[in-house]
């Protein structure tokens, strides 16, 4: 497997936050279809197969460890 490029342009960085669902989408650049891989604990990356280039990152449960770690729940 080829390396995967990460965050090789760092600007234009977009969120949306789903407060019902407690999902943070952050997208680099405009959020576009790309291939999701779980890497563990609510993370998703999401990158372009051709070209390796992660383009965003989906993290379920924000809101939940926000919490947590606040608290020390």
């Amino acid at each position: 497997m080829e390396a995967i490029k990460i965050l090789d342009k760092q600007e234009n960085l977009n969120w949306d936050y789903d407060e019902e669902a407690d999902v943070l989408y952050i997208s680099i650049g405009a959020p576009q279809k790309a291939l999701g891989v779980d890497i563990g604990e609510g993370a998703i990356v999401r990158y372009i197969e051709a070209s390796g280039e992660v383009v965003g990152l989906t993290l379920v449960g924000v809101k939940e460890r926000v919490l947590k770690s606040l608290t020390g729940v």
